[in-house]
């Protein structure tokens, strides 16, 4: 294949964050990284770094895989401190790209198993870090892989550490497959215990922000909260990438099975929410009818605390667990 010349777009310094601090130098090593390692063993990615890993493999952002790629380094130290990435820790990642932010999780001490689809960039990230035992790099789709196999075999192999034996799942994922990955994901709280991901902003405000009573309110919400907290991070600067979208850090923390709201079955729960949702605007008592009489979803409406001409927008996933226990038959 004739490699292609990566041009990027000029890089200009981030604006100043949300808390009105200015961002700091793409050449400053951040506390955090610091205090976790002491050194930093490894230069960090910027701009160049970006530019050189990519023209290295003649590769362009594939838009088919949902690729974008990271411009500087201190995003990617905020997605590890926004994870509390530390010596010993397991961390997934999917979608490496070049491995910037690959770097950034083994110099915190992390052992990383890295997820890429894309064959030149699984090739890229383990030639970049062959000289290393803290990383292990998968040529897989993850939507089609056995994450929690991989997972498993990861656990065997390392070293105890005597941590707990849950690993936390840090990425910069593929924006094409975003809802599919968190959907994946967030079940998987007896393997992760909280994942953190860079999304488009307008999938992280409907996954992490859109809430009961918004006309932004749907299915994919009861589940994000029915299996963990979700909570919307920080904005990031559309200059840090290559493509350059509107991105924002979302952390889900996951729920043990334990924690989960009460229900029988989540297969007939979620059955529940979705059916409630295919006439968003028609009351329950419509829509619901296929479970039980309009007469018998009116009163349980009444008996969570609902009006009886309650939609689906009305109801918190509490109520949408009571009334599922009230209606449905297992």
């Amino acid at each position: 294949m004739t490699g292609t010349i990566v041009r990027l777009p000029p890089f200009s310094s981030p604006p100043t964050t949300s808390s009105g601090g200015r961002c700091c130098s793409r050449r400053r090593i951040s506390s955090y990284v610091a205090c976790a390692k002491g050194v930093r063993k490894r230069s960090p990615d910027d701009y160049h770094a970006t530019v050189r890993a990519l023209n290295s493999k003649g590769r362009t952002p594939r838009k088919s895989l949902g690729q974008h790629y990271m411009l500087s380094n201190e995003i990617n130290e905020q997605l590890a401190a926004a994870a509390t990435v530390q010596e010993g820790d397991f961390v997934l990642e999917i979608g490496p790209g070049t491995g910037s932010l690959t770097n950034v999780l083994i110099d915190a001490g992390a052992t990383v198993l890295a997820i890429e689809k894309d064959p030149h960039m699984a090739s890229l990230v383990s030639e970049r870090f062959a000289g290393t035992k803290q990383l292990k790099v998968l040529q897989e789709d993850f939507i089609r892989c056995h994450i929690r196999s991989h997972m498993e075999s990861l656990w065997a192999n390392a070293e105890s550490s005597g941590k707990s034996r849950y690993a936390k799942v840090v990425s910069n994922i593929p924006f094409n497959i975003s809802t599919d990955i968190v959907k994946q994901l967030l079940p998987m709280g007896d393997i992760f215990s909280e994942v953190v991901l860079l999304l488009q902003e307008e999938t992280a405000v409907r996954l992490a922000v859109s809430s009961r009573g918004t006309s932004e309110y749907r299915p994919i919400n009861v589940f994000v909260n029915f299996y963990s907290v979700p909570k919307y991070v920080i904005n990031v600067p559309r200059s840090n990438f290559f493509p350059q979208p509107n991105v924002t850090v979302v952390s889900f923390k996951l729920k043990q099975e334990a924690d989960y709201p009460p229900v029988p079955s989540t297969k007939s729960f979620f059955s529940m929410v979705n059916s409630a949702f295919n006439g968003k605007r028609k009351m329950l008592r419509k829509t619901l009818q296929h479970l039980s009489t309009a007469a018998n979803i009116e009163k349980a409406l009444v008996d969570v605390g609902c009006p009886a001409t309650s939609r689906p927008e009305d109801l918190t996933v509490d109520d949408f667990v009571k009334l599922h226990n009230l209606i449905t038959t297992v």
